[in-house]
């Protein structure tokens, strides 16, 4: 299946014709770092409970850091799915008078909106999911636009970067913690599980695991 199949925002240049260096350095894609916590392992039943994404910078030396996050407590779809062991395990408190969830629409729409910000700015096309375990991020990050009936979605809707995958290449680590462990990244086990803290902290990992390349003569110039 082509890019082109869907439609106009994916229609990337064959050569590297924008002059940013972000859209030379992917190919006119924008990773965008995402971690969501949810009431289940499927994304189809299972409640959407927090989304957290971070844009990603590239400074003048071509090196990339974290950029503006964008974070939200969602409310339960009608009809979700919440097992009380995934409660447990990410800390979540629903009914807590201080946590101040907003629908899936709305939480979506926001990040999106702060996405194509971003796109805009660095001249790419399209956003590209980034997570630890990115299938099961953009699963639900996918679930929950079909839901929403979300036309203009920003993501690609089926590629990714696993840091996951990248760290174990790296460091020979592929726990999220001990990945940061191994980059020299601060990692406080009991703000895990908390959709803003991994997803800041996975952007950091995904930001040095480039960094480190580049500093290895993986991609020496821009366009290259």
């Amino acid at each position: 299946m082509s890019e082109e199949y869907f439609g106009d925002e994916l229609e990337l240049p064959s050569g590297n014709s924008s002059r940013h260096p972000m859209a030379q350095r992917f190919r006119g894609y924008l990773p965008v770092v995402v971690d969501v916590e949810s009431g289940g392992f499927n994304c189809a039943t299972d409640a959407l409970l927090e989304i957290a994404a971070v844009t990603i910078g590239m400074d003048e030396q071509g090196f990339l850091f974290p950029e503006h996050t964008h974070f939200f407590r969602v409310e339960p779809f009608e009809g979700a799915n919440i097992e009380a062991a995934a409660l447990e395990f990410t800390g979540i408190k629903l009914d807590h008078p201080l946590r101040m969830a907003v629908k899936e629409e709305q939480a979506l729409q926001e990040i999106f909106r702060g996405v194509r910000k971003a796109l805009k700015s660095n001249g790419c096309k399209r956003a590209i999911l980034v997570g630890h375990n990115s299938s099961f991020d953009l699963g639900f990050l996918n679930a929950a636009v079909a839901r929403c009936d979300i036309k203009r979605n920003p993501f690609h809707p089926f590629s990714s970067f696993d840091t996951a995958t990248l760290a174990g290449l790296a460091y020979g680590q592929t726990v999220l913690a001990r990945a940061c462990q191994s980059a020299g990244i601060d990692f406080d086990g009991r703000e895990a599980h908390s959709a803003r803290y991994d997803t800041e902290k996975t952007a950091e990992l995904f930001c040095g695991i480039v960094n480190r390349w580049k500093e290895m003569g993986g991609w020496l110039t821009f366009g290259s």
